[in-house]
C-alpha cells in the first residue's frame, strides 16, 4: 500500500470537526491508538527512515493490533508518501517479545487520543497527545486529500510533510513546555529522543 498524507495543527478540534460533517464527512471511530517504534540498537532503520511499528488500536472495549513495516519517505509534488505493509498481530504482547528476542528495542513509543472521520476517498485523524498541540493527519488520494483539507476550514499552507518531531520541536518553542506524545513522558519520564518521533 502506497501512504499520502498531510498533517496540520488544529486549533478548534470540535469548531473543524462540525464543518467537516457538515459538509457531508462520516464518523468512523474514536478511540486509543498505541505505537511502538522498533530498531536494532544501532539505529540502522531509522537511519534508512525505515519505520518497524507495533500499533494496538483500542475502540471502545475492542482493541486490535497490526505490525506495519513502512519504506522511506518520498516527497512529491508537496505530499509525504511511503510504501507500507501490515499484517494482523492477535497478540501483540507476544509479539513484543517476538521483536524484543530478534535483539530489537524500541527507540520510540506514541500515544493519542483519536478520532476518525471519512470525507469521499479522504482519511481524517484527529489526534490528541498526552502534552501536545492536536494534530490533523489527511490520508487519501491527493485530489481527495485537497477536498477533506478546503472542507476542513483549516488554511491549506498549515498542511505539510513535516514529521510528528517537527511538530514537537514547534510546540516545545512557542509553548515553553515540554511535549509528551507518549503516556511515560506525560508523567515526567523521557525515555525517547524527539528525534526519534
Amino acid at each position: 500500500m502506497r501512504e499520502t498524507e498531510l498533517k496540520a495543527v488544529v486549533p478548534d478540534e470540535e469548531t473543524c470537526v462540525q464543518r467537516l460533517l457538515a459538509a457531508g464527512a462520516q464518523h468512523v471511530a474514536e478511540g486509543r491508538l498505541e505505537d511502538r517504534r522498533y530498531d536494532h540498537p544501532d539505529r540502522r532503520l531509522t537511519m534508512r527512515d525505515v519505520v518497524l511499528r507495533l500499533r494496538v488500536k483500542r475502540i471502545g472495549t475492542s482493541s486490535t493490533a497490526t505490525l506495519d513495516l513502512k519504506g522511506a519517505a518520498s516527497f512529491e509534488s508537496g505530499y509525504k508518501h511511503r510504501e507500507e505493509t501490515s499484517v494482523p498481530v492477535g497478540d501483540a504482547a507476544q509479539m513484543s517479545s517476538i521483536l524484543h528476542a530478534l535483539g530489537y528495542v524500541v527507540t520510540r513509543a506514541v500515544d493519542r487520543q483519536v478520532r476518525v472521520l471519512q470525507f469521499g476517498r479522504a482519511s481524517l485523524r484527529f489526534e490528541r497527545f498526552p502534552r501536545m498541540d492536536t494534530l490533523l493527519e489527511v490520508e487519501g488520494p491527493e485530489e481527495a486529500i485537497e477536498g477533506a483539507i478546503l472542507a476542513s476550514g483549516l488554511p491549506r499552507e498549515a498542511f505539510t510533510t513535516d514529521r510528528l518531531f517537527m511538530f514537537v520541536q514547534r510546540f516545545e518553542a512557542r509553548t515553553g513546555q515540554r511535549a509528551a506524545i507518549c503516556d511515560e513522558e506525560s508523567s515526567g519520564s523521557y525515555p525517547f529522543s524527539v528525534e526519534d518521533a
